[in-house]
């Protein structure tokens, strides 16, 4: 092996190194935002496989001639770090993005690895190569089905944080073309204020649906919306009720003769699962989790309810 090729081989492999521990803090702290116990340990063992895979590269590179470089799982803890932090002021799809961008400079590299490795005629570096290629290209399919996920509107396998959140409903708004006058708000809310006259407090002038029934839904709970959508039904406002109506399913607060399963309450773990696998609607499984962690929070019901829309989203996406 030429001292060129093996100088090529060893910085593609530092480099490698580098980011896989970049890559296990991010999985680490992903940990923190999964949405069941099945990603959790999922994640914990992702983080657990690129320790294997950060020590097998140093195989390597001892074998190469390389040096060890300690401050590898240093530097790799300070830019997850950085990462983290300034991706809470992202929205939680560019936060994922981010995330994919990681994953697929590691697939990269380690394509490059394998041809270096083939021109080195180094057996090991090309077995290792085979190996990242594998664990990273499962992990790109991954991310690439959370964000369908995403885009379909959840339940994806994360959650978001609080301020990822805020975030992005931040940006809806901006972007929300349905707005209520003060006097179709002033009407829809008539019950409200009755019961609750913080309510009007909240309330402006010219205020986004969304925003609107966000915070009744804050104020005043279930049954402001539900007021507030029965109303604006009424009144032919169907862009404004619509808009209410996602909100009481994103917080699980329809009623169950509302959800797409009949008799939902009615119903045991197994065959609640087992109706879960029959939907085909995004909105459909989302009217589900989101009732599910409000009232009973049964884990192998969320989980099945997941895993059914990741199925869903990576054909949506174009996913094997």
């Amino acid at each position: 092996m030429s001292t060129r090729d093996t100088t090529a081989l060893l910085t593609q492999l530092r480099a490698v190194r580098d980011l896989t521990h970049t890559e296990i803090q991010v999985a680490e702290t992903r940990i923190a935002q999964a949405r069941t116990d099945a990603v959790r340990r999922e994640l914990t063992e992702n983080a657990e496989n690129g320790r294997s895979r950060a020590a097998a590269i140093e195989a390597v590179i001892r074998q190469l001639g390389g040096v060890p470089q300690l401050i590898g799982p240093l530097l790799g803890r300070a830019t997850a770090a950085v990462k983290a932090l300034g991706e809470q002021a992202q929205p939680f799809d560019e936060a994922l993005l981010g995330d994919l961008a990681l994953e697929h400079q590691l697939l990269d590299r380690a394509h490059y690895i394998r041809a270096l490795a083939t021109a080195a005629d180094h057996p090991t570096a090309e077995a290792l190569a085979d190996r990242l290629i594998a664990a990273h290209s499962a992990t790109v399919d991954w991310l690439g089905t959370v964000l369908a996920e995403e885009a379909l509107g959840g339940p994806a396998a994360l959650r978001r944080t609080p301020l990822q959140a805020a975030t992005g409903t931040a940006v809806k708004l901006v972007h929300l073309p349905v707005t209520w006058s003060a006097r179709r708000i002033d009407r829809a809310l008539d019950t409200v204020r009755a019961t609750r006259p913080a309510v009007d407090q909240l309330l402006s002038r010219g205020a986004h649906a969304t925003e609107v029934a966000a915070k009744a839904a804050t104020a005043a709970g279930d049954s402001a919306l539900r007021t507030a959508e029965l109303v604006t039904t009424d009144e032919g406002e169907d862009g404004a009720a619509d808009a209410v109506h996602r909100v009481r399913t994103a917080t699980g607060l329809l009623d169950q003769d509302e959800l797409p399963i009949p008799g939902y309450d009615r119903l045991g773990a197994t065959e609640t699962v087992q109706a879960i696998r029959d939907l085909d609607e995004p909105g459909d499984i989302r009217a589900v989790v989101a009732y599910e962690e409000a009232h009973r929070n049964r884990h192998g019901v969320v989980s099945a309810a997941r895993t059914r829309f990741a199925a869903i989203a990576g054909d949506a996406a174009g996913l094997d």
